[in-house]
């Protein structure tokens, strides 16, 4: 039986394929979860958000699976899942290409100077001018995972030149060429046009990138960042703003979501916030990446996407 971690008591839609297959019990309150979860050999958190796993693992005697329908398990994860011998799985692959196509939307529209256009449009002024192009600006991807890579495809096809910083150096990297290790990213930053953090968040990367590596940029550099919130010092992401460090940043998560109507970012000028939803119109695919994975344990095969519970990601096996 698969134990639904869901927003609501009723197995989502999306998953009418899996329950074809397999027992499913959702679950979205903590009785609920209580009692259900005692015989649940598989648990699936399709609300990533949810901390009723933690509550509720004394109970999990027989899981010996925990997939997350998310690409980032920092939620989901918790020492006694760490602990155990439970399998952890995550929705790596799935947001990839409709975050690369989010990033390319924001770079595009910063070079081609769309929110100026908008802005020209509503006082009915007619502003020609010379825009940018694409070929040969510089982005630097914070984060060279699956979602990196992704847009660090997309960006190379048009003509912009990449570089990736990771846990440590790979050379001759299909996507990236050198990807260089995070003790070089200080240096790396005052090269690129636009920084992209594609990050998990883990105790190594929460508050990565701070004031300093903000003074670092270029102050025509534009920040981006699809990863997770808690990886930037919004604090002094706000400043470099203010103060015109960098020239402006386009945000699709958070340190807080939702994102606080009292926060400086909805009124600044040069910020563009997008409410988590670069890798939005997943769930089919999602339950599909579960189905495929649900045979895959049925049968007794190697499950895909399995996260080292300790880093709190997918290793590259590149």
């Amino acid at each position: 039986m698969v134990a639904v971690v869901s927003y609501t008591d009723r197995v989502p839609s999306k998953l009418a394929a899996v329950a074809e297959e397999a027992v499913l019990k959702a679950a979205c309150t903590r009785d609920r979860l209580d009692a259900i979860l005692p015989e649940a050999e598989i648990a699936l958190i399709w609300n990533y958000k949810s901390g009723l796993l933690k509550e509720s693992w004394h109970l999990a005697r027989n899981v010996s699976w925990v997939h997350v329908a998310a690409a980032g398990v920092d939620g989901p994860l918790f020492p006694g899942l760490i602990e155990s011998p439970a399998v952890m799985t995550n929705a790596a692959g799935v947001f990839d290409h409709p975050m690369a196509e989010w990033t390319l939307m924001m770079i595009l529209a910063y070079v081609k100077e769309l929110f100026e256009n908008v802005e020209h449009q509503r006082r009915r002024h007619w502003a020609y001018r010379e825009v940018g192009v694409l070929e040969g600006r510089r982005a630097l991807i914070v984060g060279a995972g699956g979602i990196g890579r992704d847009i660090a495809r997309m960006l190379v096809m048009m003509g912009m030149k990449v570089r990736g910083v990771a846990r440590s150096r790979r050379h001759a990297d299909p996507d990236f060429g050198t990807v260089c290790p995070v003790e070089d990213l200080d240096q790396l930053l005052p090269w690129a046009d636009f920084v992209i953090a594609a990050l998990p968040l883990t105790p190594q990367t929460q508050g990565l990138l701070g004031y300093e590596q903000f003074l670092k940029m270029k102050n025509t550099a534009r920040f981006l960042n699809v990863g997770r919130g808690a990886t930037v010092d919004e604090g002094a992401l706000i400043s470099a703003l203010q103060q015109g460090v960098i020239a402006g940043a386009a945000l699709d998560v958070f340190a807080t979501e939702p994102l606080p109507p009292d926060n400086p970012l909805w009124e600044l000028p040069n910020v563009y916030v997008s409410p988590h939803m670069s890798g939005s119109g997943f769930e089919e695919r999602l339950a599909a990446q579960f189905l495929d994975n649900l045979r895959r344990f049925k049968e007794g095969r190697s499950l895909l996407n399995i996260v080292d519970k300790r880093l709190g990601f997918v290793p590259y096996r590149g």
